[in-house]
């Protein structure tokens, strides 16, 4: 009875955490470049002595679903999306660099180009800043290109590249800022074969409708595991009854 009772109730636990991790993401489905989380869980025996004792639900790793987004254009000028495979690399509040597929970008007040969640872009050398200009382009190779205030329309001058990595998925971990990192601390080299799609952006892989199915099935699922754990109750207390009858 108590084996039936644990498996039930680590059953739960999981399935609460695999609705956290599914809410996630559909709270991110609008999110540009976003990539859903997947929740895995194992079910793992109690090794005993002889035999083993019970079995429970283990939570694994949770990993990230690198399926493409699509690609929608806006025209923006600052606005990129990775062209395949790919990411653009950041700097992360931590100060350590991380890796994104948003790509909608930004010149803030001191002329630093970062993501819409505040990042700081990087270039080959360092976080890029972007001088006072006119008019900004992004080309498919990562070149920035400027026009300084007052030049003619076609006085354009490369200022820096972006940073493009392609690092293989499996040495990437999702951070709680949701950048991707390398699994070992290190920095994925830059990787030419990267290009970008300028006045574009790459949609979440979240599919809503999928998303919101799957929210249903598991709230059925964890209302069945309590009825479970409520059943095991009622068959223990009944068992201790007769057995104090005896």
């Amino acid at each position: 009875m108590d084996r039936f009772l644990y498996i039930a109730m680590s059953g739960a636990r999981e399935t609460e955490h695999a609705q956290s991790v599914n809410n996630h993401n559909l709270a991110n489905a609008n999110t540009d470049g976003f990539r859903q989380a997947l929740a895995t869980a194992d079910t793992v025996p109690v090794r005993g002595p002889v035999y083993d004792t019970r079995d429970y639900v283990q939570v694994g790793t949770e990993a990230a679903d690198f399926s493409k987004g699509t690609l929608r254009s806006t025209g923006r000028d600052l606005d990129v999306a990775i062209n395949g495979d790919g990411f653009i690399a950041v700097q992360g509040p931590d100060g350590q660099e991380g890796y994104t597929r948003a790509g909608n970008l930004q010149v803030d007040g001191f002329g630093l180009l970062r993501t819409a969640d505040g990042m700081q872009v990087m270039g080959d050398g360092g976080p890029i800043a972007i001088p006072p200009s006119e008019k900004v382009e992004i080309g498919t190779d990562g070149t920035i290109s400027v026009r300084p205030q007052g030049a003619p329309a076609d006085a354009l001058a490369a200022v820096e590249r972006i940073r493009l990595v392609n690092p293989d998925v499996e040495d990437l971990e999702r951070g709680d800022d949701g950048l991707f990192r390398m699994a070992d601390g290190g920095e994925a080299p830059a990787d030419a074969d990267v290009t970008l799609v300028s006045g574009s952006l790459e949609s979440s892989n979240v599919n809503t409708v999928e998303a919101l199915t799957r929210m249903i099935e598991l709230s059925r699922t964890y209302e069945t595991q309590v009825k479970m754990m409520d059943t095991a109750n009622t068959l223990e207390q009944s068992s201790n009854r007769l057995l104090g009858i005896g």
